[in-house]
């Protein structure tokens, strides 16, 4: 059975592990915190490859755009390094190097081994401190012309209510996030201290004030669902990330059901697990070694 060395380097931790072709996780996982320099990352990169000297391909799922060769990060994110979009991937081993950006390979693992396995058309929303995408259309990953597809960035309101961390204002995923449910907070409830733990927390003993905001909050994540299922027309809509696991996804997809001018969604947590970036990446490196 072929297997991968599969990295998943986000803005604050860089995993690393042997995954196989069932998508399964086939030796220790290694962490690292993320570093401050190019050429440090690069380095934990060599000496996972080192370590692992009998795998048949090397994946890589990173936070960034990445190109439709599978090659380099076009455009990085603000919380890695300087220069992080320069460095060459393609020179770090002789095997092949395969690169995918880490919302796209964790809806790939979703579609293989997760919740919307078995569906041809989907689109999974990573719920956490931003928001990340991936598409699924006719049992192929979606990346646009240049690789950047899936980014969820969409306006929600024309009149620069908020301000994303993208630069552009009222974006979808300053409304959905981890984040956007902390700005939330603060606007209903004036209280600039506030955190998300203080929402969960008073969801769960029926605080009114709280209530309020999860509420709305989550009618944010449904709205920006009824205009993707309107564009998609997907057979299921997959939540995963560290918010995920608070909202209701029934009541979100009969909420959704009841807009769309499209057919029927299914609305479904994820269950490929908190390496699916890794497993994503990894099977599809692998697959690009039949091509």
């Amino acid at each position: 059975m072929k297997k991968a060395l599969a990295f998943d380097i986000g803005g604050t931790k860089i995993y690393y592990t042997i995954v196989n072709e069932q998508g399964e996780i086939d030796g220790d996982i290694k962490k690292n915190s993320t570093p401050k320099t190019i050429d440090e990352i690069k380095s934990i990169l060599e000496k996972g490859i080192a370590e692992n000297p009998d795998v048949d391909v090397i994946a890589i799922a990173t936070a960034g755009a990445v190109n439709n060769e599978n090659t380099r990060v076009i455009s990085s994110t603000g919380n890695l390094p300087d220069g992080y979009r320069n460095i060459d991937f393609q020179k770090l081993s002789d095997k092949k190097v395969f690169v995918e950006n880490d919302a796209n390979a964790a809806s790939w693992a979703e579609y293989k081994i997760g919740s919307s396995k078995g569906c041809a058309n989907s689109v999974m929303l990573t719920l956490g401190t931003g928001v990340g995408g991936g598409i699924i259309l006719n049992n192929k990953l979606y990346k646009g012309k240049s690789g950047s597809a899936g980014e969820m960035h969409f306006k929600m309101y024309p009149d620069k209510r908020r301000k994303c961390t993208c630069g552009a204002y009222d974006c979808f995923e300053a409304y959905a996030s981890g984040t956007g449910l902390k700005l939330t907070a603060e606007e209903i409830t004036g209280n600039k201290e506030i955190t998300t733990y203080d929402v969960i927390d008073g969801l769960k003993v029926g605080c009114p004030e709280m209530t309020k905001v999860f509420k709305t909050w989550q009618n944010h994540i449904t709205q920006g669902i009824i205009g993707l299922a309107n564009i998609f027309d997907p057979d299921c809509f997959v939540l995963s990330g560290s918010m995920a696991q608070f909202v209701d996804t029934q009541k979100i997809e009969e909420d959704v059901n009841s807009e769309i001018v499209t057919s029927p969604t299914r609305v479904k947590l994820g269950t490929a697990g908190n390496y699916s970036g890794m497993i994503g990446t990894a099977l599809l490196a692998l697959e690009s070694l039949e091509g």
